[in-house]
C-alpha cells in the first residue's frame, strides 16, 4: 500500500514540521491539543513534504531548477527571470496518480463531514522550513481562496508548489543561507470561513514595534484577510494587556480605527484559484464602524494567550470571523521570530538631537533612526532606478522590492500598517521604516534629504534634512539597586512602550494634559456644550475626531481613558502617579474649540489654572469628564495601580472642595482602594504641609514650580534663566522642610520635577535627605540611577541612612 501523503489536521502536531511545514504541523497542534479548551480552527488536510518531492521527481523538475538557480547565482539571469523560469517548471507538471487520487479522496470527506458537497476551501502553502524560530516566510508563498472542485483544488495545489519559488522566497533563502533545493512544500487545505461577510485580519501575542510582551495586539478589517497580511489595507487596531484578561471588564488599552477603504470578497462569477476573489471598495458604514466588538477582541486575545503558553513563546496568528454566523476562527500560527531573538537585558536606543521639518507620519517600525536621500520609486517596473543607500518612498511594497529593500537606509510607504510586507520585511532587514503615510509618495521629493526616525514611539516621523542623532547601547544587566524608588514621568500614549525594559518602581508623573493635547485634541468644555463653538473649522474637526461616538463626552472620556491605561500597562502592577490637567488658560485656549471657553490672562502660570479650575463653574462639567476617565481605567479597563494627583493647590480649603468634587464624581479617596496625592510646588504646600498630609495619601515634589514660587522667578523668562535653579539654597531647604513634615506625617514624598533628570547633583541631594522615590525621564533614568546608587553606597560607609533632618544644610549644592 502506498504511503499516505496526505493527513487530517487532527492527525498532525507540531513535531510533524518536518513533514507538513510550519504552519500546518500548527494548525494541527492546536486542533490536537487546543479544541478542547475553546480555540476554534477551520477542519482540514494537508498533503506532505513527500508528496511535493514525488511531484518534482515525477515531472523531472530538479536538474531544471538546479541549472536556472546557477545562472542567478553567476549573474547570467535576473531574480525575476529566474523566479519566473522556476514557477513554470511547476505550473506545467502533473501530480502522480497516487498522490491526485489522495488529495481528491480527502476533499470529498471533508464535503461530507460539512455536509456541503462543493464546499468552498482555502489552499494554503506551508514550507518545510517555514516558521521556524530563527525564520519566518510568513507571505512569501501563496495562498488561494474561494477554491471549490477537485480539479480547482488540485490546480491551487499547483500554484503553491509554484510559489515556493516567489522572487522573494529565492531572496529570502539567500539572504537566510537556506538551501532551495532541501526546501519541500506541504499545501494545508481549509473549510473557508466567510470572513468575506464578516472580518479577519492578524494577532500577535506580543508588541512587534517595542517586544513589550504583556500585549496582544490585533489588526482587523472587513473580507478576506489577505488585505492585512499583504498591507494593502489600513486596518482597524487593537491592543489587550493580556494580565488583566481574567480580572477587568474591558482591559483594553488602545483602539485605532483604520480607513478600511477596500475588501476581499468571493467573486462567484469566477469561482476557483486565484480569480475567485475580488477587490471592492467598503462602503461609507463599513469605513466609520469598527470590525470587533469589545467581546471578539477579547475573545481573540485570550487565545492569543493559550496559544502562546502551549507553544512557550511569542506567536503570530491569523484569524477570520464568519459573517453569517458570528463566529470566530484561528487559520494560521507562527511563532514571532523579531522581538522573540532579542535579548530582555540588553537593547539600543536611538535619540534625536534635533528636528527638522515633519514631511510624513505614519506607523513606526522598529526604533532606529537613519538618514539618506529620498529614492521615489512609484511601481516595481522602477525598480532598476534605486540608488544604494537611500531612503526608498514608494506607495507599498510586494515580494518584488525585496532585493531592493535590502540595499535601502529606511523605508517609506503610502499604504499598510504593522502587518503589512513592507512592516514585516523591515523588521527582519533591521531597517527603520515608516509606514501608511498617506501620500509621502506624492510629497516628498525626489532626491531631498530625509531622516526617518522610529524612535519616538509608535509613531514614525519623516523629517526633512539629516538630523544628528545618538545610539546608546544600554545592558540592563549591570544596572546597580538602589534603596530610593525610582520612577519614571511620562506623557505620550505613542511612547509608552518605548521604555517597558526599564526596571523603574512606577509611573512618578503621568501628565494628563499631555494626554489630552496628544489624543483628544478637543476642549473638554466644547465637547460638552458643543453649541458654543462658533469656528466652522473647529466645529468641523470636531465632527471629524468624534465620529463613531455615542457623543462628544463619550469621546472625551474613552480616548482619555485608553491613553492613560496605555500608559500604566508597562508598569503594571506598580504605581502609576496620574496628574490631573494642569493646562494654563493659554494653553486650553489652543486645543480645538477651546478658544471661547478661556479668558484671557496676564500671567497664565498664576492664574486660573491646576485645582482652582476643578470645581469653578466655568470647568467643572469638564473636570467630571476627567474623573469618569480616570474610573473608567480604574475600575473598568482594571489599572487599579492609577494613583490620582492634585496639582497646584494653593490652600487647605481649596483641597477639601477638589477631594470633595471628585468624590461627586465617583473617585472617592480609599474606595476601590484609591490613593490621591497632591502636588507640593507652592510655598504654602510646605508650610502648611502637616494639615495637607491629613487629606492625601502622598505628596510629590514639583520642582519647576516650587523654584519660580521661592524665588519668585517666571521659568519662563528668558531674562531671568540665569537664576531659575532648583538647586539654589532657598529651594533646597524648602524641599528638606517638605520631606520632614511627609516622614512625620507617616505619608511618601517623592520628586517628579525636571532636576533629577538634568542634575545628578541635585539627584544625590535628594538621596540625602532621605526622599523616597524619585522620577526621571527616561532618557536620564540609567545614568542617574547609577549616580543615586553611588551616593547610597557612600552613605552607609559613612554610617549614614539617607534620612536627613530636612534642614537643608547637610545637602546644599550650587550649579
Amino acid at each position: 500500500m502506498a504511503a499516505p501523503e496526505v493527513h487530517w489536521f487532527e492527525e498532525l502536531g507540531i513535531a510533524d514540521v518536518p513533514r507538513v511545514g510550519g504552519k500546518n504541523a500548527s494548525l494541527g497542534e492546536m486542533v490536537r491539543e487546543l479544541a478542547s479548551r475553546g480555540v476554534r480552527v477551520p477542519g482540514g488536510f494537508a498533503t506532505t513534504a513527500d508528496a511535493y518531492r514525488s511531484f518534482v521527481t515525477a515531472n523531472g523538475i530538479g536538474p531544471a531548477l538546479r541549472d536556472r538557480l546557477e545562472e542567478h547565482r553567476a549573474g547570467r539571469a535576473t531574480l525575476r527571470e529566474t523566479g519566473a523560469a522556476v514557477r513554470e517548471l511547476f505550473l506545467r507538471g502533473e501530480f502522480p496518480e497516487e498522490t491526485a487520487r489522495q488529495i481528491r479522496r480527502s476533499y470529498r470527506e471533508l464535503c461530507e463531514r460539512t455536509g456541503r458537497p462543493a464546499l468552498s476551501v482555502a489552499v494554503r502553502s506551508s514550507a518545510t522550513a517555514e516558521d521556524l524560530p530563527d525564520a519566518s516566510f510568513a507571505g512569501q508563498q501563496e495562498t488561494f481562496l474561494n477554491v471549490v472542485g477537485e480539479e480547482q483544488l488540485l490546480a491551487a495545489c499547483r500554484r503553491c508548489y509554484a510559489s515556493l519559488f516567489t522572487d522573494r522566497a529565492i531572496s529570502y533563502r539567500e539572504l537566510k543561507h537556506f538551501d532551495h533545493l532541501a526546501v519541500a512544500l506541504s499545501v494545508g487545505v481549509q473549510e473557508m470561513v466567510r470572513s468575506d461577510l464578516g472580518g479577519s485580519g492578524v494577532m500577535f501575542s506580543i508588541d512587534t514595534e517595542s517586544g513589550f510582551p504583556r500585549v496582544a495586539v490585533i489588526s482587523a478589517a472587513w473580507g478576506l484577510g489577505e488585505t492585512v497580511v499583504q498591507g494593502t489595507v489600513d486596518p482597524d487596531r487593537y491592543l489587550v494587556f493580556k494580565p488583566l484578561l481574567d480580572v477587568a471588564e474591558v482591559p483594553v488599552v488602545e483602539r485605532t480605527r483604520g480607513a478600511k477603504l477596500h475588501k476581499l470578497v468571493h467573486d462567484d462569477d469566477a469561482p476557483g484559484g486565484a480569480a475567485a476573489t475580488r477587490l471592492v471598495p467598503t462602503t461609507a458604514a463599513e469605513r466609520e464602524a469598527w470590525v470587533l466588538d469589545d467581546t471578539d477582541v477579547l475573545q481573540l486575545a485570550r487565545w492569543a494567550v493559550l496559544v502562546e503558553d502551549h507553544y512557550g513563546r511569542p506567536m503570530d496568528l491569523e484569524w477570520a470571523q464568519d459573517g453569517l454566523t458570528g463566529e470566530l476562527f484561528l487559520v494560521q500560527a507562527r511563532p514571532e521570530t523579531v522581538q522573540a531573538g532579542r535579548s530582555g537585558t540588553r537593547f539600543t536606543v536611538h535619540h534625536l538631537r534635533e528636528r527638522g521639518r515633519v514631511l510624513a507620519v505614519g506607523a513606526a517600525v522598529g526604533d532606529a533612526v537613519a538618514s539618506g536621500p529620498a529614492c521615489v520609486v512609484r511601481t516595481a517596473a522602477d525598480i532598476e532606478s534605486f540608488r544604494d543607500g537611500a531612503v526608498l518612498v514608494t506607495e507599498m511594497t510586494d515580494p518584488d522590492w525585496v532585493p531592493v529593500m535590502k540595499r535601502a537606509a529606511a523605508i517609506v510607504t503610502d499604504h499598510g500598517g504593522a502587518t503589512s510586507h513592507a512592516a514585516i520585511v523591515s523588521r527582519e532587514l533591521g531597517l527603520p521604516a515608516v509606514v501608511g503615510t498617506g501620500d509621502a509618495s506624492r510629497t516628498i521629493p525626489e532626491g531631498m534629504e530625509l531622516t526617518v526616525s522610529c524612535a519616538e514611539g509608535d509613531r514614525g516621523t519623516v523629517y526633512e534634512g539629516t538630523l544628528a542623532f545618538d545610539v546608546e547601547e544600554v545592558d540592563l544587566g549591570q544596572l546597580p539597586g538602589t534603596r530610593t524608588a525610582v520612577m519614571v514621568n511620562v506623557a505620550s500614549p505613542a511612547a509608552a512602550f518605548r521604555w517597558w525594559r526599564l526596571p523603574a518602581d512606577g509611573v512618578g508623573l503621568a501628565r494628563m494634559e499631555f494626554v489630552v493635547n496628544s489624543i483628544v485634541q478637543v476642549h473638554p468644555m466644547a465637547l460638552v456644550h458643543p453649541e458654543r463653538v462658533q469656528d466652522e473649522a473647529d466645529r468641523r474637526r470636531i465632527a471629524r475626531l468624534t465620529a463613531g461616538f455615542a457623543d462628544g463626552q463619550e469621546y472625551f472620556v474613552q480616548t482619555l481613558a485608553l491613553g492613560i491605561a496605555k500608559l500604566a500597562a508597562p508598569y503594571h502592577p506598580r504605581p502609576v502617579v496620574v496628574r490631573l490637567s494642569d493646562f494654563k488658560t493659554n494653553e486650553y485656549a489652543h486645543l480645538v474649540g477651546g478658544s471661547v471657553f478661556e479668558e484671557p490672562e496676564e500671567n497664565p502660570m498664576l492664574g486660573f489654572r491646576g485645582a482652582s479650575r476643578y470645581y469653578d463653574p466655568r470647568y467643572r462639567e469638564g473636570f467630571a469628564l476627567e474623573c469618569r476617565a480616570l474610573r473608567r481605567v480604574r475600575e473598568r479597563i482594571g489599572f487599579d495601580n492609577v494613583v490620582v494627583m492634585v496639582p497646584f493647590c494653593r490652600t487647605v480649603a481649596e483641597a477639601d472642595r477638589v477631594l470633595a468634587t471628585m468624590a461627586e464624581h465617583g473617585l472617592e479617596r480609599g474606595r476601590h482602594g484609591l490613593k490621591v496625592y497632591m502636588m507640593c510646588e507652592i510655598p504654602s504646600n510646605v508650610i502648611l504641609a502637616e494639615q495637607f498630609a491629613t487629606r492625601f495619601d502622598g505628596f510629590s515634589i514639583g520642582s519647576n514650580d516650587l523654584t519660580q514660587l521661592v524665588l519668585g522667578v517666571d521659568r519662563d523668562a528668558e531674562a531671568l534663566r540665569a537664576l531659575f535653579d532648583e538647586r539654589d539654597e532657598a529651594v533646597t531647604r524648602m524641599i528638606g522642610e517638605a520631606i520632614r513634615k511627609a516622614h512625620a506625617a507617616g505619608i511618601p514624598i517623592g520628586i517628579c520635577g525636571q532636576g533629577p533628570s538634568d542634575h545628578p547633583d541635585f539627584a544625590e541631594f535628594l538621596v540625602r535627605e532621605g526622599i523616597d522615590s524619585i522620577s526621571l525621564n527616561p532618557d536620564s533614568f540609567l545614568r542617574t540611577v547609577r549616580r543615586i546608587a553611588e551616593t547610597e553606597q557612600r552613605l552607609a560607609a559613612e554610617g549614614g541612612t539617607g534620612d536627613g533632618d530636612g534642614d537643608g544644610d547637610e545637602g546644599t549644592i550650587g550649579p
